[in-house]
Protein backbone atom coordinates (compact mmCIF):
# COMPACT_ATOMS: atom_id res chain seq x y z
CA UNK A 1 0.00 0.00 0.00
CA UNK A 2 2.84 2.36 0.84
CA UNK A 3 5.54 0.69 -1.24
CA UNK A 4 5.83 3.90 -3.27
CA UNK A 5 7.65 5.38 -0.28
CA UNK A 6 10.64 3.21 -1.25
CA UNK A 7 10.90 4.81 -4.67
CA UNK A 8 13.88 7.10 -5.39
CA UNK A 9 11.67 10.17 -5.63
CA UNK A 10 10.00 9.62 -2.25
CA UNK A 11 13.21 8.64 -0.47
CA UNK A 12 14.85 11.90 -1.60
CA UNK A 13 11.76 13.93 -0.66
CA UNK A 14 11.62 12.32 2.79
CA UNK A 15 15.33 12.93 3.45
CA UNK A 16 14.96 16.58 2.45
CA UNK A 17 12.04 17.01 4.83
CA UNK A 18 13.93 15.27 7.64
CA UNK A 19 16.82 17.68 7.07
CA UNK A 20 14.55 20.72 6.99
CA UNK A 21 13.00 20.10 10.41
CA UNK A 22 16.17 20.47 12.56
CA UNK A 23 17.42 23.28 10.30
CA UNK A 24 14.25 25.29 10.82
CA UNK A 25 14.28 24.60 14.56
CA UNK A 26 17.89 25.82 14.75
CA UNK A 27 17.01 28.95 12.75
CA UNK A 28 14.22 29.61 15.23
CA UNK A 29 16.64 29.42 18.17
CA UNK A 30 19.08 31.68 16.28
CA UNK A 31 16.37 34.32 15.98
CA UNK A 32 15.46 33.80 19.64
CA UNK A 33 19.07 34.44 20.64
CA UNK A 34 19.09 37.61 18.53
CA UNK A 35 15.92 38.72 20.32
CA UNK A 36 17.50 38.08 23.72
CA UNK A 37 20.67 39.93 22.64
CA UNK A 38 18.61 42.93 21.54
CA UNK A 39 16.65 43.01 24.80
CA UNK A 40 19.88 42.78 26.83
CA UNK A 41 21.56 45.50 24.75
CA UNK A 42 18.55 47.79 25.17
CA UNK A 43 18.88 47.41 28.94
CA UNK A 44 22.62 48.16 28.80
CA UNK A 45 21.98 51.29 26.73
CA UNK A 46 19.14 52.45 28.97
CA UNK A 47 21.13 51.89 32.17
CA UNK A 48 24.23 53.57 30.72
CA UNK A 49 22.42 56.65 29.46
CA UNK A 50 20.59 57.15 32.75
CA UNK A 51 23.75 56.81 34.88
CA UNK A 52 25.73 59.81 36.07
CA UNK A 53 28.80 60.68 33.93
CA UNK A 54 32.10 59.33 35.22
CA UNK A 55 35.70 60.11 34.21
CA UNK A 56 36.64 58.30 31.01
CA UNK A 57 39.84 56.93 32.53
CA UNK A 58 37.81 55.13 35.21
CA UNK A 59 36.36 52.84 32.50
CA UNK A 60 39.07 52.61 29.87
CA UNK A 61 42.85 52.65 29.48
CA UNK A 62 45.36 52.34 26.61
CA UNK A 63 44.81 49.04 24.82
CA UNK A 64 41.78 48.12 26.94
CA UNK A 65 38.61 46.76 25.33
CA UNK A 66 35.38 48.40 26.46
CA UNK A 67 33.29 46.15 28.68
CA UNK A 68 29.79 45.34 27.45
CA UNK A 69 28.15 46.86 30.53
CA UNK A 70 30.06 50.12 29.93
CA UNK A 71 28.85 50.62 26.36
CA UNK A 72 27.11 53.98 25.88
CA UNK A 73 28.11 55.00 29.41
CA UNK A 74 28.34 58.76 29.73
CA UNK A 75 31.91 59.81 30.48
CA UNK A 76 33.77 63.07 30.90
CA UNK A 77 37.33 64.13 30.17
CA UNK A 78 39.38 67.30 30.53
CA UNK A 79 41.99 68.30 27.97
CA UNK A 80 42.51 69.95 24.58
CA UNK A 81 41.57 68.99 21.03
CA UNK A 82 44.44 68.18 18.65
CA UNK A 83 43.16 69.20 15.21
CA UNK A 84 46.55 68.64 13.56
CA UNK A 85 46.01 64.86 13.77
CA UNK A 86 42.29 64.95 13.07
CA UNK A 87 40.92 62.31 10.65
CA UNK A 88 37.55 61.64 9.04
CA UNK A 89 35.69 58.35 8.72
CA UNK A 90 34.36 57.74 5.22
CA UNK A 91 30.88 56.59 4.16
CA UNK A 92 28.98 57.54 7.28
CA UNK A 93 25.35 58.68 7.24
CA UNK A 94 23.41 61.14 9.36
CA UNK A 95 19.85 60.80 10.66
CA UNK A 96 18.54 61.69 7.18
CA UNK A 97 20.61 58.93 5.55
CA UNK A 98 22.84 61.45 3.80
CA UNK A 99 26.37 60.15 3.15
CA UNK A 100 29.30 62.05 4.58
CA UNK A 101 32.03 61.71 7.20
CA UNK A 102 32.42 61.33 10.93
CA UNK A 103 35.05 63.63 12.41
CA UNK A 104 37.57 61.98 14.76
CA UNK A 105 39.62 64.42 16.79
CA UNK A 106 42.29 63.32 19.28
CA UNK A 107 41.59 64.79 22.70
CA UNK A 108 44.81 65.14 24.69
CA UNK A 109 44.22 64.67 28.42
CA UNK A 110 46.09 66.41 31.19
CA UNK A 111 48.25 63.30 31.75
CA UNK A 112 49.27 63.16 28.07
CA UNK A 113 47.09 60.20 27.09
CA UNK A 114 44.73 60.59 24.13
CA UNK A 115 40.99 59.97 23.96
CA UNK A 116 39.51 59.63 20.47
CA UNK A 117 36.41 61.81 20.21
CA UNK A 118 33.85 61.44 17.44
CA UNK A 119 32.70 65.04 17.10
CA UNK A 120 29.85 64.15 14.72
CA UNK A 121 28.84 64.10 11.06
CA UNK A 122 29.69 66.46 8.21
CA UNK A 123 28.50 66.24 4.59
CA UNK A 124 30.71 65.01 1.76
CA UNK A 125 30.50 68.15 -0.36
CA UNK A 126 33.86 68.01 -2.11
CA UNK A 127 35.93 65.39 -3.89
CA UNK A 128 36.25 62.06 -2.09
CA UNK A 129 40.03 62.22 -2.49
CA UNK A 130 40.44 65.49 -0.60
CA UNK A 131 40.23 66.08 3.13
CA UNK A 132 36.96 67.93 3.74
CA UNK A 133 36.57 71.28 5.42
CA UNK A 134 35.98 70.51 9.11
CA UNK A 135 34.60 73.05 11.60
CA UNK A 136 37.04 73.71 14.41
CA UNK A 137 36.36 72.37 17.92
CA UNK A 138 36.50 74.37 21.14
CA UNK A 139 39.92 75.91 21.70
CA UNK A 140 42.01 75.66 24.82
CA UNK A 141 41.37 73.44 27.80
CA UNK A 142 37.90 71.94 27.56
CA UNK A 143 35.77 69.43 29.41
CA UNK A 144 33.93 67.07 27.08
CA UNK A 145 31.07 64.68 27.76
CA UNK A 146 30.06 61.79 25.55
CA UNK A 147 28.99 58.18 25.18
CA UNK A 148 31.71 55.56 25.54
CA UNK A 149 31.85 53.20 22.55
CA UNK A 150 33.80 50.06 21.70
CA UNK A 151 36.38 50.00 18.91
CA UNK A 152 34.94 49.18 15.51
CA UNK A 153 36.22 46.09 13.70
CA UNK A 154 35.37 44.60 10.34
CA UNK A 155 34.07 41.43 12.04
CA UNK A 156 31.64 43.35 14.26
CA UNK A 157 30.59 46.14 11.92
CA UNK A 158 30.81 44.50 8.50
CA UNK A 159 32.73 47.55 7.25
CA UNK A 160 35.69 46.63 5.09
CA UNK A 161 38.91 48.27 6.26
CA UNK A 162 40.01 49.60 2.88
CA UNK A 163 43.72 50.32 2.53
CA UNK A 164 45.37 53.05 0.46
CA UNK A 165 42.85 55.75 1.36
CA UNK A 166 43.67 59.45 0.92
CA UNK A 167 45.63 61.06 3.72
CA UNK A 168 43.76 61.50 7.04
CA UNK A 169 40.85 59.28 5.99
CA UNK A 170 39.87 55.97 7.63
CA UNK A 171 37.08 53.44 7.37
CA UNK A 172 36.86 52.28 11.00
CA UNK A 173 36.89 54.04 14.35
CA UNK A 174 39.57 52.05 16.13
CA UNK A 175 41.79 53.25 18.98
CA UNK A 176 44.57 50.75 18.19
CA UNK A 177 44.86 52.08 14.65
CA UNK A 178 44.89 55.63 15.94
CA UNK A 179 47.56 54.77 18.53
CA UNK A 180 49.83 53.48 15.77
CA UNK A 181 49.20 56.56 13.63
CA UNK A 182 49.75 59.02 16.50
CA UNK A 183 52.56 57.19 18.24
CA UNK A 184 50.91 57.97 21.58
CA UNK A 185 49.03 56.18 24.33
CA UNK A 186 45.38 56.11 23.25
CA UNK A 187 42.57 55.04 25.54
CA UNK A 188 40.64 52.00 24.32
CA UNK A 189 37.39 52.66 22.48
CA UNK A 190 36.21 56.16 21.68
CA UNK A 191 33.62 58.73 22.74
CA UNK A 192 30.62 60.06 20.82
CA UNK A 193 30.55 63.73 21.79
CA UNK A 194 27.40 65.11 23.42
CA UNK A 195 28.82 68.28 25.02
CA UNK A 196 29.90 70.95 24.43
CA UNK A 197 27.59 71.37 21.46
CA UNK A 198 29.33 72.69 18.33
CA UNK A 199 28.84 76.24 17.18
CA UNK A 200 26.56 76.47 14.16
CA UNK A 201 25.27 72.93 14.78
CA UNK A 202 28.10 71.42 12.79
CA UNK A 203 29.45 68.79 12.95
CA UNK A 204 26.05 67.21 13.63
CA UNK A 205 26.22 65.35 16.92
CA UNK A 206 25.58 61.60 16.74
CA UNK A 207 22.00 61.01 17.92
CA UNK A 208 21.28 58.94 21.01
CA UNK A 209 20.79 55.27 20.05
CA UNK A 210 17.25 53.92 19.90
CA UNK A 211 16.75 51.44 22.70
CA UNK A 212 12.96 51.17 22.71
CA UNK A 213 12.36 48.63 19.95
CA UNK A 214 13.08 44.90 20.11
CA UNK A 215 12.85 44.15 16.39
CA UNK A 216 11.06 41.27 14.66
CA UNK A 217 13.36 38.48 15.84
CA UNK A 218 10.86 36.80 18.18
CA UNK A 219 8.23 36.77 15.42
CA UNK A 220 10.79 35.25 13.05
CA UNK A 221 11.64 32.57 15.63
CA UNK A 222 7.98 31.58 15.95
CA UNK A 223 7.62 31.50 12.16
CA UNK A 224 10.59 29.13 11.80
CA UNK A 225 9.18 26.81 14.45
CA UNK A 226 5.77 26.83 12.76
CA UNK A 227 7.46 25.96 9.47
CA UNK A 228 9.26 23.09 11.25
CA UNK A 229 5.95 21.80 12.60
CA UNK A 230 4.35 22.16 9.18
CA UNK A 231 6.92 20.01 7.38
CA UNK A 232 5.72 16.60 8.74
CA UNK A 233 2.11 17.70 8.31
CA UNK A 234 2.81 18.53 4.66
CA UNK A 235 4.64 15.22 4.22
CA UNK A 236 1.61 13.26 5.53
CA UNK A 237 -0.73 15.19 3.23
CA UNK A 238 1.47 14.41 0.21
CA UNK A 239 1.69 10.72 1.17
CA UNK A 240 -2.08 10.40 1.51
CA UNK A 241 -2.63 12.18 -1.79
CA UNK A 242 -0.11 9.92 -3.54
CA UNK A 243 -1.73 6.81 -2.04
CA UNK A 244 -5.19 7.97 -3.16
CA UNK A 245 -4.00 8.74 -6.70
CA UNK A 246 -2.29 5.34 -7.00
CA UNK A 247 -5.41 3.56 -5.68
CA UNK A 248 -7.62 5.36 -8.16
CA UNK A 249 -5.27 4.53 -11.02
CA UNK A 250 -5.18 0.84 -9.99
CA UNK A 251 -8.98 0.71 -9.73
CA UNK A 252 -9.33 2.23 -13.19
CA UNK A 253 -7.05 -0.46 -14.67
CA UNK A 254 -8.94 -3.38 -13.07
CA UNK A 255 -12.44 -2.10 -13.77
CA UNK A 256 -14.03 -4.29 -16.52
CA UNK A 257 -14.77 -2.59 -19.78
CA UNK A 258 -18.43 -2.29 -20.72
CA UNK A 259 -19.63 -4.69 -23.46
CA UNK A 260 -20.88 -3.04 -26.62
CA UNK A 261 -24.69 -3.05 -26.87
CA UNK A 262 -26.26 -5.52 -29.33
CA UNK A 263 -29.25 -4.74 -31.48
Amino acid sequence: MYRFLLSRQWVILTLIMLALIPTMIELGFWQLHRHEHKVALNKVISDSLSAKPVPAESLTAPGKAIERDDLYRRVTAKGTFDTADEVVVRRRTNSDEEVGYHVLTPFVLDDGKVLIVNRGWIPADGAQTQFPKVPAPAKGETTVTGRLMADETTADSGIKDVRGLPDRMVMLINSEQQAKALGKQVLGGYVELTAPEPKGDTPELIPEPDHSGIGPHMAYAIQWWLFAAGVPVGWVILVRRERRDLAEAAAAQTEPKAEPATV
